[in-house]
């Protein structure tokens, strides 16, 4: 496992095998989508939230991971104040839904190491290795870019390159770097393909695995918890009235 830091989290959720909490996410993520009542995204953020004390997850690492995702809500529901004729309601439900189902993607891949998720998705899944590890080298490079990001900042201002203090000047100031970032990301991602296509993943051969990914039965438990889970929120909505199916409101 990775070491706790920007992008890691500890916690229990570590132990689980990494296709496992990838299938537990897509049943969440699938079995929100059918309604946008606010009775079953509320239920299922607070189960979520429940989880997170079970997996040992402290809250305020969480919060520092998503709270971009609660101002994306929060985003969601003034555009469709402004935009839409839905109930408040609705909109509520819909702004609640959208954190409901973007937390789990945030603790799977805050709580797994790259390695054993590309390990996983070929034993798991068998999924080609030239693909599962193309999305490993793209993982890792996760945390480079965002410490390279950092460093080009404070190497332009440690230049005399600094607009000023205000918000356009931060703005100009986060624009130059991130097109600087951009440049560096295509450079780092040509020498990584030509790494990869030397080191053979374009040749289409069976592969062994030297880690071997193991599911056990909390792994099959945390599945049907995910499975649980959505069945009560989407009854609880039921039982209140508020639920319904998405597609026959369009």
């Amino acid at each position: 496992m990775s070491e706790p830091g920007i992008f890691f989290l500890e916690g229990k959720l570590g132990q689980y095998n990494p296709a496992a909490k990838l299938l537990a996410a897509l049943l969440i993520a699938l079995g929100l989508l059918v309604s946008d009542d606010i009775t079953s995204a509320s239920v299922a953020l607070a189960v979520e939230c429940i989880a997170l004390g079970v997996f040992a997850i402290p809250y305020k690492a969480v919060f520092k991971k998503t709270y971009p995702l609660f101002l994306a809500a929060i985003s969601v529901a003034i555009a469709n104040i402004v935009a839409s004729k839905a109930s408040s309601l609705v909109i509520a439900g819909i702004s609640l839904r959208l954190v409901a189902i973007a937390m789990p993607g945030i603790l799977l891949f805050s709580s797994t190491d790259p390695v054993d998720l590309a390990d996983s998705l070929v034993q798991q899944f068998r999924i080609s290795p030239r693909y599962a590890y193309a999305a490993l080298a793209s993982f890792r490079l996760l945390p480079l870019l965002s410490e390279e990001f950092s460093l080009i900042i404070r190497a332009r201002r440690s230049r005399g390159i600094d607009y000023g203090r205000g918000p356009i000047a931060k703005l100009v100031l986060f624009v130059t770097s991130v097109f600087a970032l951009f440049v560096s990301a295509i450079r780092k991602a040509n020498r990584l393909a030509m790494t990869m296509d030397a080191r053979g993943f374009n040749l289409k051969v069976s592969r062994t695995s030297a880690r071997e990914q193991k599911v056990q039965k909390h792994d099959a438990v945390l599945i049907l918890s995910a499975l649980a889970m959505v069945l009560i929120a989407n009854m609880a909505g039921m039982l209140v009235g508020t639920w319904h199916v998405v597609l026959l409101s369009v």
